[in-house]
């Protein structure tokens, strides 16, 4: 049994970068998720294409990896995250939970990597990248008890 409940219907993943930002949609039935989009995030994240997404999706909860060091402790980009989270949820009137992201960069370059000498992904794919950290934060959080 779950320590938290997990909401019902579509969640958004977030991989934030200073660059891009990652996205995911996930749900919990299945506890999977799946990479949907790379937003712009240059001085601002480009909240009106995250606005679509929030419309698109009208997730019940939002979910933003925290940039944890190798020790766990909070960094200056987990700052950024949290604070990008929480400005999240007060524009979008939508819950956020934050779930720890180390080695999702890391898994996400050998998911690509895979895909890659399979055939199914090319180096010009690579912006991709953020959206599939993202799956991975979600799908770890969806996966967590």
């Amino acid at each position: 049994m779950p320590d938290r409940e997990i909401p019902r219907g579509y969640i958004l993943g977030f991989d934030f970068g200073l660059r891009r930002i990652g996205v995911a949609v996930g749900q919990a039935q299945t506890r999977t998720a799946t990479p949907i989009a790379t937003v712009a995030h240059k001085d601002q994240p480009d909240w009106h294409a995250l606005a679509l997404l929030v419309s698109e999706w009208k997730p019940s909860q939002f979910v933003v990896g925290l940039p944890l060091s190798e020790d766990g402790e909070a960094t200056e980009m987990s700052k950024r995250a949290r604070n990008f989270g929480n400005r999240l949820s007060d524009r979008f009137q939508t819950p956020v939970a934050f779930a720890d992201e180390r080695l999702t960069s890391r898994q996400a370059e050998e998911s690509f990597a895979m895909a890659r000498a399979k055939g199914g992904a090319r180096r010009s794919e690579a912006g991709k990248l953020d959206a599939v950290a993202a799956r991975i934060i979600l799908e770890n959080w969806l996966q967590s008890d």
